[in-house]
């Protein structure tokens, strides 16, 4: 199992000690770090700041959003960026939720499969650069058909440094996990669980049973962002847990359509979630992380004594993961180097 750093998206401002914190990863032995956006910072910006800094970790955005840039922008971005980097980019990509495409991006969230196998269509035409970029499909149209009626199918002026750029698609649904395994080289779990590896694996097998592009199967990564907090006190350690879960169970979709409560609701904390929901929804935050339990969040995170997180990552490594993904201080990611690593 390897390592990849969660370094996140920012909250009112850029994390103190970033920098520090992706050095220490990479001397560490850290395979890869990781950026994300939602609304307020974006991915690649504070990724090409990191790897100027680095020299040999792979760096990847978990994720860039669809509805962010246009697939040409992506692949523009994508390409840039292994420029830039050496060829350590790894491209992760998701469609987000319709909270954010309609409230934020202003555009309609339909057909989140088909939008995403566009997309990433798309992307490769331009990385793959094998002719003037034409595409018909029911959301992206190039050259667009409408306006002046004046657009050229367009072949990208630079030269790729690698033609082969990893795409790892974020993923919590059977059947987008199934289109990962399918069309891109990687998927990002969230809020997986070990005891749900079975469910995955067959999904991933779906997709790699409709596999047409000559891929192989066993290169494909699963990078899985797993929270780790080590203290002796494991009450403490869940606290440090609770508000993310919190904010992602009963705020970060609307009542009837939240992706991650279904991810918990599949596992057998249906009633939890919406308690979690009801009491996010009316603005009693502490409540709903009040009633977040100890096996709901030992399901999907590495907490409590360092002896205790030893013994229950043995159970991760015989998962479909290839690296785990976890943040924290510079302390705590060494402690989980040691712990994974050796």
């Amino acid at each position: 199992m390897k390592l990849g750093l969660q370094m996140g998206y920012w909250s009112a401002g850029p994390p103190a000690g970033a920098e520090e914190l992706i050095l220490e990863a990479e001397k560490l032995g850290f395979d890869s770090a990781f950026t994300a956006e939602a609304y307020g910072s974006d991915a690649l910006t504070p990724l090409a700041w990191y790897g100027a800094k680095t020299t040999r970790i792979r760096l990847g955005t978990a994720i860039m959003q669809l509805s962010a840039r246009t697939p040409t922008a992506a692949a523009m971005a994508a390409i840039s960026m292994d420029y830039l980097s050496g060829g350590r980019f790894v491209m992760g990509i998701g469609a987000s939720g319709p909270q954010v495409v309609e409230g934020w991006y202003g555009q309609p969230y339909p057909k989140p499969l088909k939008r995403t196998r566009e997309y990433v269509d798309v992307v490769r035409k331009v990385i793959e650069r094998e002719g003037p970029v034409s595409y018909s499909g029911e959301f992206y149209q190039l050259p667009y058909p409408g306006g002046l009626g004046l657009g050229k199918a367009l072949k990208s002026t630079v030269h790729p440094l690698r033609r082969d750029i990893p795409i790892c698609l974020a993923a919590e649904g059977p059947k987008n996990v199934a289109l990962a395994a399918e069309i891109a080289d990687g998927w990002f779990p969230f809020w997986f669980s070990p005891k749900n590896d079975e469910f995955y694996r067959k999904a991933l097998q779906e997709g790699f049973s409709k596999r047409t592009d000559g891929r192989d199967p066993a290169a494909f990564e699963v990078i899985c962002s797993v929270p780790v907090v080590i203290n002796d006190d494991i009450e403490k350690a869940a606290d440090a847990i609770r508000p993310m879960m919190a904010l992602y169970i009963g705020g970060m979709g609307a009542k009837n359509m939240n992706f991650h409560a279904e991810v918990f609701v599949r596992m057998g904390y249906e009633r939890e979630c919406d308690l979690i929901q009801e009491a996010f929804l009316s603005g009693r935050k502490e409540e709903a992380m009040a009633l977040i339990p100890m096996a709901m969040i030992e399901d999907v995170a590495l907490i409590g004594p360092l002896a205790k997180v030893r013994d229950e990552l043995d159970r991760w490594r015989e998962t479909s993961i290839t690296t785990l993904v976890t943040g924290g201080s510079v302390a705590s990611i060494r402690q989980i180097a040691e712990l994974v690593l050796g």
